[in-house]
């Protein structure tokens, strides 16, 4: 057997592991650093190009509407062009869009190029997840998977403070060129380091599936993003929900009857999959609270500046990049079960404990929680992605990973907008029961602090309702194998 067709098959040598995982931690590292970045800059943008800032919010909300979009696409494009290639052309897409950004010269261009950056962002996650679950030998994946998702939360805990200071000390085009010498070495890297394989033939492209999964997508993202602004109960979020809802319906119909789908749905035919993908893509939805709340607990209300809110997240960002290897090594010895499990309760416990923030509360109450949710953060969600995925076939973790990635964007945006449009809420509902009292600041960082604590509280209880479906995880079954002469490999 050659070392190409080992590779395929997963019976490489040890000394590939590396190399393989330093080639996709580059891209992956930049794909999440892309969305943590420009965070920071929305103010800058505003004041450089007089926009407002529902205007300025789509550099965001744009880039994350095009990532979601092009991750159904993804599993036919790696049939297509292989997962080496389709990452390395993915790479250099986004590093020429970041170049875009860059020299943007109007808002409305730089919203252009920031969704041209999400479209090619939205690719490299899941094709570097597949090489994973493709090439990796199966008593490695965990590992592998820890070292994949520790780029992902490297980044966030990086990228608002690296963006502040070339901000403070540069301009906001800094947070765009510094991408550009990071994404030249991770295609240099992927083109020299990652195995050329693919493991299934080509597929006719479907026009119509296409055409669905883009407009399903646009309309039910669009809505998520923008519940905070418009509210539950307005004709276009109900007219956008209602709508997005039926042409997915209209897009698995046509998945599940055509001959060649655009996306292999029956993957979630497997039930450890579709199980441990509602687990994940719910504690997802938690995850947002914590780094979404707690920076606007201590800017809004504690008038912390942005690199000191940096500073108070950082030692729960290096927490949880401590103990994603450690989950991923102890995979093997304990099982996914007792690993979530204690995850999931310790990042309910620390999330329940940033639900009763006061005004007065220290930064060491909340470095420390939050340090312990992280850790929970990092025994549950890697090993709890782990678990579906090696049950699923070779051949058919394109697909898995492509409708993972799907998933999990769509839960993002919605739980962005329903903790947005839910704080919202409950700050009016607070403040009205402060009317009888005199109005003073006081007050109104009061009731800021309570309806923190309310979204906070909800995103506990989010935690512990999963656990019933752990139950999935107790029983541990061989994923299918591919026959030998399904692993076509090209030199």
């Amino acid at each position: 057997m050659s070392a190409s067709r080992k590779e395929a098959t997963g019976e490489f040598s040890e000394g590939s592991f590396w190399p393989i995982m330093t080639a996709i931690f580059f891209g992956a590292f930049l794909s999440v650093l892309a969305i943590s970045s420009i965070n920071v800059a929305i103010p800058v943008l505003m004041n450089h190009f007089q926009a407002e800032l529902s205007t300025v919010k789509w550099t965001l909300t744009g880039f994350m509407l095009a990532n979601g979009i092009i991750a159904p696409v993804t599993g036919y494009l790696v049939d297509k062009l292989s997962a080496k290639y389709l990452y390395i052309w993915a790479l250099i897409g986004f590093t020429v869009s970041c170049a875009l950004c860059a020299v943007a010269w109007s808002m409305e261009a730089l919203i252009v190029f920031r969704l041209l950056q999400g479209l090619f962002s939205g690719l490299i996650l899941p094709v570097t997840m597949t090489i994973i679950y493709q090439v990796i030998p199966r008593e490695r994946q965990a590992f592998a998977s820890s070292m994949w998702s520790l780029s992902t939360v490297l980044a966030p805990a990086l990228g608002p403070t690296l963006s502040g200071w070339l901000i403070q000390s540069l301009s906001w085009q800094w947070v765009f060129w510094m991408n550009l010498p990071f994404g030249i070495a991770a295609v240099l890297a992927a083109w020299k380091l990652l195995p050329h394989y693919r493991l299934s033939e080509p597929k006719r492209f479907d026009s119509s599936s296409f055409a669905l999964v883009i407009t399903c997508s646009s309309f039910l993202l669009i809505a998520f993003s923008e519940i905070d602004q418009w509210g539950w109960g307005s004709w276009k979020t109900v007219g956008l929900l209602a709508a997005g809802m039926l042409l997915l319906l209209a897009f698995i119909w046509r998945e599940r009857s055509a001959a060649e789908p655009l996306l292999d749905l029956s993957v979630f035919s497997n039930r450890r999959f579709a199980m441990c993908l509602i687990v994940s893509s719910v504690l997802g939805m938690s995850l947002y609270s914590g780094s979404y709340l707690t920076p606007v607990f201590l800017q809004t209300i504690q008038n912390a500046s942005a690199m000191e809110a940096g500073l108070v997240m950082l030692p729960a960002s290096i927490a949880m990049a401590v103990f994603i290897p450690i989950a991923g090594k102890l995979y093997g010895r304990v099982g996914p079960a007792r690993l979530v499990l204690t995850g999931l309760l310790l990042m309910g416990i620390g999330t329940l404990a940033m639900s009763r923030l006061t005004v007065d509360t220290p930064h060491s109450y909340v470095i420390g929680w939050m340090i312990v949710r992280n850790i929970g953060v990092a025994l549950g969600i890697v090993p709890v992605s782990n678990a579906g995925m090696e049950q699923i076939a070779r051949q058919m973790t394109a697909h898995a990973s492509s409708a993972s990635n799907w998933v999990r964007q769509a839960s993002a945006s919605l739980a962005i907008g329903l903790f947005t449009s839910l704080l919202s809420t409950r700050l009016m509902v607070h403040v009205a029961e402060r009317a009888p009292q005199a109005p003073d600041k006081d007050a109104e960082l009061q009731a800021y602090t309570m309806a923190i604590n309310d979204v906070t509280l909800l995103a506990a209880i989010i935690v512990f309702a999963v656990l019933p479906f752990l139950w999935v995880l107790r029983r541990r079954k061989e994923p299918a194998t591919i026959p030998s002469d399904q692993a076509l490999v090209h030199k």
